[in-house]
């Protein structure tokens, strides 16, 4: 189930995120999924964005210049 991204800096791209023990779902506002894996992005990196999700505030961010493309899968 998705939690609605806070997005606290208003200018964020990200607007959903599921977190799961190994992974963390990101539904961005042009409505593409990526799901980022521990064996994908590295478990420091699913920590972190794990971390930034729940705050609501520099996962995109976090993502554009860390993880984005050590996506395990495009959703959609």
């Amino acid at each position: 189930m998705y939690t609605i991204y806070k997005n606290l800096s208003k200018e964020s791209k990200v607007s959903r995120y599921e977190i799961t023990k190994d992974t963390v779902t990101v539904r961005f506002t042009d409505h593409s999924v990526y799901i980022f894996s521990n064996q994908s992005a590295d478990p420091v990196n699913i920590a972190k964005m794990k971390k930034l999700a729940v705050a609501g505030k520099g996962l995109g961010t976090f993502i554009e210049a860390n993880v984005k493309n050590r996506f395990m899968r495009k959703v959609r």
